[in-house]
């Protein structure tokens, strides 16, 4: 077994406390916490304490990365920030996992992707955890074997309330409007993600969207038709401003049968008959870090290469685009 990667954690928000230190944590055969990046000493040093971390603490991004005994880092910052933090890394030379987006706009995602061709032993992987949830992967794996037969129609409605009790409405980054689609943006990657696992490339999109409530700017609410490459269509309807109370679930229609999906569960009907649902667990981030140290260690492959990435930013580009000039709009494709 290769020794531990030496990791610098970049980031001491709500994703590092509650998803991304657990996760490294549970894998101290795979990661060694070196350090603990914020821009604030005190938030770092809470974090640290939380999780009775032996790291070095930093509120300065320069020294940390010209560290030689830092092997590779996880950043964890705002999505405005994410960019020159990952051109950062890669030019000093670090395996690199950064949160999603890969970017706040696919113009900003090329030239990243422009600057990685120079550093092809490096990993970087973008951490999209929802292409790592079991269900999802199940789900993507009955409809590419031909069980449901020809895929005729799916459709996804999400209610996803963020109200001033859920904590990421208390991130300030997420509601101030300073990059495009707010909230549309941040979820919405994890959906077209989702989406393009389970039934390939999106060709084109007409959407509609609208800032429903005034404290969730630019916009909580997108309504989108979806053509598919391989031929069918399909609905895409999210909003952030109110919830329900039922699942949140993508339904998949064939000629032979259907299937529902959300996290940590498929059920499946064939021939007209429901057949046991399948549960899986949610630990989407230990898988996707686990695949971040096979990549770095064993030079494997994974999911969440940039180009997926900024795919996936582009088809939700493509429907704020669509939404403005009120036209059926094609993304631009990097896969």
């Amino acid at each position: 077994m290769p020794h531990p990667i030496r990791l610098a954690v970049v980031g001491a928000g709500i994703f590092a406390r509650d998803a991304h230190l657990p996760a490294l944590l549970a894998q101290p055969d795979r990661f060694e916490i070196v350090a603990l990046y914020s821009r604030t000493r005190a938030n770092a040093e809470a974090l640290a304490e939380k999780f009775a971390l032996r790291a070095d603490i930093s509120t300065d991004l320069d020294a940390l990365l010209a560290r030689p005994d830092i092997d590779a880092v996880d950043l964890l910052l705002p999505i405005e920030a994410l960019a020159p933090a990952v051109e950062q890394a890669l030019r000093a030379g670090k395996h690199v996992i950064s949160e999603k987006p890969i970017a706040p706009d696919v113009a900003t995602g090329e030239r990243l992707l422009g600057l990685y061709a120079n550093y092809p032993q490096q990993v970087w992987m973008v951490a999209e955890n929802w292409r790592y949830e079991q269900a999802f992967a199940a789900a993507a794996e009955i409809v590419q074997r031909g069980d449901l037969g020809t895929i005729y129609a799916a459709d996804w409605a999400l209610y996803i309330p963020v109200l001033p009790g859920n904590k990421y409405y208390h991130t300030d980054w997420r509601r101030s409007g300073t990059f495009p689609g707010g909230f549309l943006l941040d979820g919405g990657v994890h959906h077209v993600a989702v989406l393009r696992q389970t039934l390939g490339e999106i060709a084109s999109v007409s959407a509609q969207v609208k800032q429903m409530r005034p404290d969730l700017p630019p916009a909580d609410t997108l309504s989108a038709a979806l053509e598919f490459e391989r031929g069918l269509l399909g609905a895409y309807t999210v909003t952030y401003g109110a919830g329900a109370s039922w699942a949140n679930a993508l339904h998949v229609v064939g000629e032979r049968g259907a299937l529902r999906v959300d996290r940590g569960l498929v059920e499946l009907f064939l021939g007209g008959e429901p057949l046991p649902a399948l549960t899986f667990d949610n630990s989407s981030v230990n898988h996707e870090l686990t695949a971040f140290a096979d990549a770095v260690q064993r030079g494997q492959a994974h999911r969440n290469t940039p180009e997926q990435a900024l795919q996936d930013v582009a088809v939700v580009e493509a429907m704020l685009e669509s939404a403005e000039s009120g036209r059926r709009v094609q993304p631009k494709r990097f896969v």
